[in-house]
């Protein structure tokens, strides 16, 4: 792979086109988010947020940025635990995915300590030691730079507040089989026969395998300047919660 062209699933594009392409790909899946989530988890993945949100000892009055927040799981869990003291924003480089999590979490009855902003993780737009808590499930593996990412995400971290990345990674060799066989051969068809969108969601199971494992992902986060880092292995190694602190 070049300087000048990046992964996209399995595909080399262009550096430079990778955010449209992804773009493109959440503009189609936005409506139908949650419920792929569903099928594709069998519902797990609400279990993989709450343990997530257990993991990051939020404490009220805290500020939390909560990126590539998508549809507002994550910020409706913690929102209640912030209290009124505390706040979110909600952020996502995809509008039509920021809108979906904005009226779900309105429709819920939570909006007065949350506001929500349109962002690239790689640039962000907030002040230096902004935020106690960053975290970012389940879109780290989307960004075209990660490491520029993680850059970024350490900057607005104020001193003694913490990351936390809940993302897809490298399963056991036993599960490895069926796994593969079901992101593949089954994902897609559901994508097909739910969203009329079978590309997407072979885009999605091929993102998996193109986003570092749970070592790597660690030694990034130590380059960019976090400590005490470490990682989680849930369901397998399906999923991994990553943490470090800012100290």
């Amino acid at each position: 792979m070049s300087d000048k062209t990046t992964h996209f699933g399995f595909r080399n594009v262009p550096v430079g086109e990778k955010s449209q392409h992804v773009r493109h790909v959440f503009d189609s899946v936005a409506d139908n988010y949650d419920l792929m989530n569903d099928m594709m988890s069998l519902g797990i993945h609400r279990l993989w947020k709450r343990y997530a949100i257990n993991m990051a000892n939020l404490k009220p009055g805290e500020r939390v940025l909560d990126l590539a927040g998508g549809t507002g799981d994550l910020t409706r869990l913690m929102a209640p635990i912030v209290g009124e003291r505390g706040h979110i924003t909600l952020a996502d480089i995809n509008a039509a995915m920021l809108n979906n999590g904005r009226s779900r979490l309105l429709d819920k009855g939570v909006s007065g300590n949350v506001d929500f902003a349109q962002v690239d993780a790689e640039q962000l737009p907030f002040p230096d030691n902004s935020f106690d808590l960053v975290t970012m499930a389940f879109g780290l593996r989307n960004v075209t730079n990660k490491q520029r990412a993680l850059d970024s995400l350490y900057r607005v971290i104020r001193p003694g507040g913490r990351l936390l990345v809940l993302e897809f990674s490298r399963p056991t060799a036993l599960l490895k089989p069926a796994y593969d066989f079901y992101s593949f051969a089954i994902l897609p068809k559901l994508g097909q026969f739910i969203a009329r969108d079978e590309s997407s969601y072979r885009y999605l199971a091929e993102s998996i395998r193109m986003h570092p494992d749970q070592q790597t992902l660690q030694s990034m986060m130590e380059q960019a300047g976090l400590e005490r880092c470490d990682y989680h292995n849930l369901s397998g190694g399906i999923v991994a919660i990553h943490r470090g602190y800012k100290l």
